[in-house]
């Protein structure tokens, strides 16, 4: 036993001192707390393996230990052969260290301590001389001459015995210490092929990631190219498609052009050939009233001297009431002069539009009826009037219809007549209104926009024929003068009412009449036709508001336009001008509607226009605005009662030829 000494003097030289010490002294250091250190004679660790698997012992350990090795000499001494001496070898006995400033304390206080360690155990000590040197035999020979033994000395079987105990339980330590690093070196290469494995599999996630990089490159790179392939392919359709349609267009320009030419060559001829005819009989007319004048000169030159004679007295005997009567004359002429400029309101800007329009529509009346007299027209003009009787609310019904109309108009031998006929028989709907026309009156007008758009000059004459029914389309109004209309039944006669067997017609029916063409004209300026432009749109339908809130006064008639207009025209009026249409239905309900309440007979006009302000209803699509996609047989339109239609319109032609001709 060993006790390992490591001085404060010499620390830094890193010196053990190994020290023989007697059990009593031991056990007396371990009882004062000192640490005391057991070790082999062999190195520590072999290869980073601890040799001692328990290298910590305390005094309990030990006993516990010392024990069950007594215990198992005594099972196992019958059965074991003692080999001889010579063969026998002793192993090197464990080592106890103590630091020398622990030794240095316990020879201090050994001579004080002497009776109790005596008192303490009695016996003899471990026979381990053999295994230390001499010089620590004499080192040591002082403090151990005196000190009682802890065991008795054994003999040599009991002495053989514990050493085959001993190398017993070596032996079965070294087999636990080669298992356990068995198990060690099993666990490192555990490990490392676990690190390996783990390697592989990241290098292996790697390329796979990688790889799939590469892949998602490549298939993006396919996907451009593809699309590339694709929108080129699109474009070069387009492009295909575009020199198509410009060459069809190109075609029908030209084919347009050589037909308008032909047209215009027609046109001329026969315009040469009505100038010779009208020479020819202007100057037999000169003719004749050269022969009468002659006959004249003749009975004058006989009566001239039996007027000379009764000359003079005539001029004396002149009367002071016909005098007067001259004056009164031209003072009535002078006063009517004065009071015409303020019998018709309306904005300079439309009463010039109207006149260019009226002298169009003189125009193409008069080629009209020239052509009348020469070819029966009657057949071009129902095949155009069927067309528009059979204008329903749906797509297909207004674009067969409309091209159809056009067909009859461009291919006639006088293109600007037809338009003449198409315009008197749209207008001619509002002059006698069914009970389905304000279900189809957008539908007339998708039909307008698709033909006039194709043929420019019949909007013209379409409106000149409207503003000639009705003078609230231009916009324009005439009051009274007794100046200017000796009647009642002469001013009504101008503003628009209808003559029917000697009668003009009631106040209701005109005021329909009025309602109808100002609900074409409002349904005409705001419909939008896809692929052809509205050449009367929506700005017009602004500029009719703007013209007739500054020139027109407020009373039935101009109401019930206003109403009706506002109603067909107000939902895209609102959604072009927004604010700015706000403001006109403001300027409406403070000023317009403000007069029309002085007149109590006006209350439903007043409320209806109210109505329409003040609940919103310009944000609301009027019905009948958007073409249905199918019509149901139970609403086509029939083709019977063909001759009462075409009675009715002979009428209404007689009826558009005689009208309203003195204000042109």
């Amino acid at each position: 036993m060993c006790v390992e000494n490591d001085d404060d003097d010499d620390k830094s030289a890193n010196i053990n001192t190994h020290t023989q010490i007697p059990i009593q002294t031991f056990l007396q250091s371990v009882s004062m707390g000192r640490t005391v250190v057991l070790e082999l004679k062999c190195p520590k660790h072999v290869e980073g393996i601890a040799i001692d698997p328990q290298p910590d012992w305390s005094l309990d350990s030990l006993l516990f230990e010392i024990n069950s090795i007594e215990n198992k000499l005594n099972l196992s001494i019958s059965s074991r052969e003692i080999f001889p001496e010579k063969g026998f070898k002793r192993n090197p006995a464990f080592i106890m260290r103590v630091s020398d400033d622990e030794m240095e304390d316990e020879e201090c206080s050994v001579d004080s301590s002497d009776v109790d360690s005596q008192a303490l155990v009695a016996g003899t000590r471990f026979a381990c001389d053999d295994d230390f040197s001499d010089s620590e035999d004499s080192e040591h020979e002082l403090v151990l001459k005196g000190e009682p033994y802890l065991m008795d000395k054994v003999g040599l079987v009991e002495g053989a015995l514990s050493e085959l105990t001993h190398e017993h339980r070596l032996v079965v330590m070294e087999e636990v210490r080669n298992q356990i690093s068995t198990l060690e070196a099993d666990m490192v290469d555990k490990n490392e092929k676990f690190i390996s494995a783990i390697a592989r599999v990241e290098k292996h996630s790697e390329a796979r990631r990688e790889m799939e990089k590469k892949l998602d490159l490549q298939y993006q790179r396919t996907v451009a190219e593809d699309l590339d392939k694709y929108l080129t392919g699109v474009q070069r359709r387009h492009e295909h498609r575009s020199q198509i349609e410009e060459r069809r267009i190109r075609d029908d320009a030209a084919v347009e052009e050589a037909k308008r030419r032909q047209e215009e060559k027609h046109r001329q001829e026969k315009i040469k050939a009505e100038a010779e005819m009208q020479a020819r009989l202007e100057a037999e007319k000169k003719r004749a009233e050269e022969a009468l004048e002659s006959q004249r000169a003749g009975k004058e030159a006989a009566e001239k001297l039996v007027a000379e004679n009764s000359k003079k007295a005539a001029a004396l005997a002149v009367s002071p009431e016909a005098i007067a009567q001259t004056v009164s004359t031209r003072a009535d002429g002078a006063e009517k002069a004065a009071s015409s400029g303020t019998f018709l309101k309306a904005a300079e800007s439309a009463l010039k539009l109207e006149e260019k329009r009226s002298q169009i529509y003189k125009e193409v009346v008069a080629e009209t009826e020239a052509l009348r007299r020469n070819v029966d027209l009657h057949s071009h003009e129902m095949q155009i009037a069927r067309r528009i009787r059979q204008i329903s609310g749906t797509t297909e019904s207004v674009r067969g219809k409309a091209r159809e109309l056009v067909t009859l108009i461009t291919s006639s031998a006088n293109p600007r007549s037809s338009t003449a006929m198409f315009a008197e028989k749209i207008v001619s709907q509002c002059v006698t209104p069914s009970g389905s026309f304000s279900k189809s009156v957008f539908a007339y007008a998708q039909v307008i926009v698709l033909v006039t758009s194709q043929v420019p000059q019949t909007m013209d004459i379409l409106l000149a024929e409207l503003n000639r029914v009705c003078i609230y389309t231009v916009p324009k109004y005439m009051s009274y003068s007794e100046s200017i209309f000796k009647t009642k039944e002469a001013y009504h006669k101008a503003i628009g009412y209808q003559e029917e067997n000697g009668k003009l017609e009631n106040r209701d029916t005109y005021v329909e009449r009025v309602r109808s063409c100002m609900k074409l004209y409002g349904a005409l300026v705001q419909t939008e036709a896809e692929g052809f432009k509205n050449p009367h749109g929506i700005e017009e339908g602004w500029a009719w508001m703007a013209r007739f809130l500054n020139a027109l006064p407020a009373n039935l008639y101009t109401a019930v336009s206003l109403q009706a207009f506002i109603e067909m025209a107000g939902f895209a009026l609102y959604r072009r001008y927004r604010s700015q249409f706000k403001k006109i239905l403001n300027i409406i309900s403070r000023n317009f509607v403000s007069a029309l309440k002085q007149r109590p007979d006006l209350a439903n006009v007043v409320m209806n226009i109210q109505v329409y302000i003040d609940s919103s209803k310009f944000l609301e699509e009027p019905d009948g605005r958007r073409m249905q996609s199918s019509l149901l047989s139970s609403e086509a339109v029939p083709d019977s009662n063909h001759e009462g239609y075409h009675q009715n319109s002979t009428n209404r032609q007689q009826y558009n030829h005689q009208s309203y001709r003195q204000y042109y």
